[in-house]
Parts: structure tokens; sequence; C-alpha cells
């Protein structure tokens, strides 16, 4: 069997595509860089990561987004007549009163590791773009047109244009094809197939909160009229309901407490090699009863069929997200276990990512052979030049830790480990000058919604060049930092370690529960700052990071 989530922690938004033997699932990466998590597959069961597509910053210019915009939702598919793969994504810039301002954009590549083409500008009409290659050779784009309107149905309409691939743009003003599936509203997510001569829109409705589902509806051509599936949705978390008057896309009200996938919508279908289908869609794992989803929206999978009527359906007795699904008749393809201690001493470490700009700028592996040296810039509440460097929490049982070599100047230097949601939520352990003290000193920062708390009966003297070794643990709804003078040896599940500071409320790092930013989830890494002359740097010998759950 397969357990679910395939892909843990922030992994939303999925795309799925097979080229020969191969799956790739393309998911959304809003403000981090670089741009589109590309994950490998040869059963559907193992996954890992393998790539990310947008890795130029002057083509993906993320700076001063808020968080939760920047990459929405990319579309990964293969073309098998041109012998390319196509990438559709949105740049999501604000949606300040309601107007959603994105552009949208396509690139292509004959490899899914690159090099992609620059992007193509497509339109600016809404969000969640997608590309279907018909076989006749035309190709025809659907995305959400967003509707800003007052007295009009929000989010918006699916809307449908014809893409000239040797023109590069789109062929005049959209049409608007489909209301949706349901009467539960909110429809987004488009992705256009064809299926024995039929032409399938498969969207999601209801909001991208505990309200989401997966719906399809069908039409003879391309451009409708679409009918709806009579036993949408065909997934979901919850029961039916009517949601067209209600645009908020959270719906903690829909929450169903006898299903383990909460949030199931957003899905993308593939073919497998022996003719069997499935689906990739997101969902989330809520603490209850507060339902704040810490590890963000997450991608599962689901076997699915079609009738002999020619509707694609959820394999089981209803429609809601299974926890585990039946393999695929494919040969088991695991992949090696990847060493919880990154050591700074080869290949940059693909799950290891930066808030809106790329690290190449501010680090060096070089400069101190075996180290990672990273420049401070600025504080980690700015929307600019931050110098974090990250990976997803992929588990509620989970270890980071770090050592670093730094000697602060000033107060306005500081080196540390962080738990990180986005740029108004963190708590950081770092080291910095106190002037109180007269030295060096090691303590903790806090910043919820925006509120900054110092934590002055953390503070503790440290002695000059000597590495500090920092960990925080996550054991289900309480995070604890640690810090120690002594080295762990080769993990950081080993050693003496002294605890420092309070226990940390897991569940106030989640989507519901941060008011300034959500889509996301929950980061830990290193970092450094200064905000003074943007110069000051601290080595880091390693990062280690364990979930804990895997290793059971």
């Amino acid at each position: 069997m397969i357990r679910n989530p395939i892909l843990p922690g922030f992994n939303p938004d999925p795309a799925i595509v097979r080229r020969g033997d191969d799956y790739y699932v393309a998911v959304s990466t809003f403000e981090w860089f670089p741009g589109v998590a590309v994950y490998h597959s040869r059963d559907l069961k193992h996954w890992r990561l393998l790539t990310h597509i947008l890795k130029d910053e002057a083509e993906l210019d993320l700076r001063m987004l808020p968080s939760a915009k920047g990459v929405w939702a990319p579309c990964l598919t293969w073309c098998e007549e041109e012998q390319l793969f196509y990438l559709l994504f949105t740049r999501m810039i604000s949606h300040n009163a309601r107007f959603f301002d994105q552009d949208n954009f396509l690139i292509t590549s004959s490899n899914i590791e690159g090099p992609w083409t620059k992007p193509v500008y497509l339109n600016s009409i809404g969000f969640d773009p997608s590309i279907l290659h018909d076989d006749d050779g035309r190709k025809y784009i659907v995305s959400l047109e967003w509707e800003f309107r007052d007295g009009y149905e929000k989010p918006g309409v699916i809307a449908l244009q014809e893409y000239d691939p040797k023109a590069k743009k789109v062929a005049g003003y959209a049409k608007r094809v489909w209301r949706g599936g349901t009467d539960r509203g909110c429809i987004e997510g488009p992705h256009l197939y064809k299926h024995q001569g039929r032409y399938y829109l498969m969207c999601a409705e209801g909001g991208t909160g505990y309200g989401h589902s997966v719906t399809i509806g069908r039409a003879d051509s391309v451009w409708g009229p679409y009918e709806r599936d009579p036993e949408n949705p065909i997934l979901t978390s919850c029961g039916d309901f009517f949601g067209r008057d209600d645009d908020w896309f959270l719906k903690t009200q829909y929450f169903n407490p006898a299903a383990e996938l909460q949030k199931a919508g957003h899905g993308s279908m593939v073919e497998t090699q022996s003719g069997e289908w499935y689906m990739v869609h997101h969902c989330g794992r809520p603490f209850v009863p507060e339902l704040r989803c810490t590890l963000g929206r997450e991608t599962s999978i689901q076997k699915m069929y079609w009738t002999r009527d020619g509707w694609f359906r959820l394999e089981g007795e209803d429609n809601l997200a299974k926890i585990e699904v039946p393999e695929p008749q494919l040969m088991p393809y695991p992949f090696p276990p990847e060493p919880p201690r990154e050591n700074f001493d080869g290949p940059w470490n693909i799950h290891l990512i930066s808030p809106r700009t790329d690290w190449c700028n501010w680090t060096s592996l070089h400069e101190r052979p075996g180290f990672l040296r990273i420049r401070g810039q600025q504080s980690l509440c700015s929307l600019d030049k931050v110098s974090l460097i990250a990976r997803r929490l992929t588990s509620l049982q989970a270890a980071a830790g770090t050592a670093v070599e730094f000697e602060p100047d000033t107060y306005q230097h500081s080196a540390g480990l962080v738990v990180y949601y986005d740029n108004m939520n963190w708590v950081y352990l770092r080291i910095y000058r106190s002037d109180t003290l007269g030295s060096k000193a090691i303590a903790l920062m806090r910043v919820e919604n925006g509120e900054k708390r110092e934590l002055l009966d953390t503070r503790n003297p440290l002695p000059a060049g000597v590495p500090v070794y920092m960990k925080l643990e996550v054991r289900d709804r309480v995070i604890q930092f640690y810090y120690s003078l002594s080295n762990p040896g080769e993990s950081i599940l080993t050693g003496m370690w002294e605890p420092i500071g309070p226990e940390w409320d897991t569940s106030l790092f989640s989507d519901e529960y941060c008011k300034f930013g959500e889509f996301t989830g929950t980061f830990t890494g290193i970092c450094c700052t200064d905000t003074n002359t943007r110069t000051k740097c601290a080595d880091f010998d390693w990062f280690e990071y364990w979930d804990l759950e895997q290793e059971v």
C-alpha cells in the first residue's frame, strides 16, 4: 500500500506528469527560491526531490512580495510530439482590495532538469494556468479568470484560450467556459484533459481549506458546453454544501472529524504504463480542535478509475481522500536514504532553499572549505534580502541542529537556528553581542504575527572563539530549543544539551494562525543578520535534519 501523504510538509498544488517510466510532480513554492520544486518517482510510492525549475533570480523576481505570494500552482505537462516539457505558472504579486494582480508564464525544456527557456508571458486574467496538448497539434490554456466586480460571483470563472507555440502567445481574449461542477463555489485549479475523444475539465472547488474538493466536467468540444459529473465532487474531505455566496477560502465550519486527510482538493491525473489511473492532490493534517496545519498543504495520491459511462472516479465506497492507497502494477523503486547531516563539503543540498533571493549571492562554500559561510543581511522580518537557508518541516516528530562559529561585534550582528513560518512568525535562537553582559551571548527572540519579543531571561554569556551547537526538537504540539558548547558527535540525537527558553506551541506556526500569510508551511533553518553594514559573516560547519517518523 501507499501511505499518504506521499510528499509531507509544504508541497501544495501538485501537478503530475509521466514521461516513459518516470513520474514527476511539480508543486508551488510561493516566495521561496528557487521556484517550483519537482519530485521524481518510478513506482508512485517512493519519491525524491529532484530539482527546482525556476533558478534564475533575474527571471523570477520575488523581492518585496508578501508572504504566500510568488509562484502559484505550476502545471507540468509533456508534449510527445515536440518532445518537450511545458511548465505554466503564476507569479502572484498581490491581492490587495481583492483585485488579485498576477502574471502567467510558460517555459519549456526537453529535460526535466533543464535548461529551460526564458519565460513567455501569457496573460494576467487570473491564476492557475494549465495547458492541453490536443491530438491535432493545437494547444489550449485554461485558468481562473478572477472576478473583482461587485455583484458578480467570486472568485470567478474558468476561461479558455488557444495558444500558438510558434508565435508564443495566446489568441485573443479568453472565453468563459465553466462555472463549476458543484455549488461549493471558489472554483480554481483547472486542468484540461482529453480521454477517448472527450474533453475533461478537472477543477478545485470549495476554497483551498476545509471545504476543498476536486470536481470534473466533460464536453465533446474543447469550448464546451461542459456537463457536470452527477456525482461531483469526485474527491473531498467533507460532505456536500452550498457555498457560492462564501468566498472565504478556509471554511473551517466544514471540518470533518471522520476524515484523516483534510482540505483534499486541487487534483491532477496520470495514467500508468499498465493503464491504471491515479490522481495527486493536496491536503492538510491539522491539530484538533484548533484546526491549524503546521506542515501546510501536503501532497497525497489516490487510486482512480473510469466508469463505463465515461466518468473519472475515486476507488472505494465514497469520495473521501484515503490515507492508504493500493500500489500500481509497477516494479518497486525505492531511493537510497538521504543522510540527515549536510556537511557543506559537496554539491548544494537541494532541500535547502531561501525566501525570495538566490542564496548564491550571499553564501560561500569555498571561502572556508567544509563550512557554509553566510553573509548577514536584513532582519528575518524583511521582505527583501534575508540570509536564511531553510528546509521544509516534514513531520511533527523532528529535530534540526547546527554548529556555528560566529564572533559578533555589535548587537546588530546575529547568527543561529530558526523555526520559521513567514517573515512575521518565527523563533530565533541567536548568537549576538550583548552590551549588558559585555560579551558574546546566546538568547531567544520571537516574532508572533508581527509582534517582536526578546526573551531576556534566556540570555547567557558565551566564550569567544568557541563553536556553539544548537538544536530544536518538534514533539507533536511542542517545540523546544537547546544549545551546547560540547560537540554532540555524529548526530544531534546524541550528546549533552541544555534546554533554553520555554516550550513553544507548534500549532502557532500554521496557515490558520499566521495573519500575514497563508498557503505555505513551516521551515527550520540557519541564518545570519547584519543590520549595520551587511558584511558580517557566520560559518556553519553542518546542518542536520531528522524526520523522526521516517526513522522509526
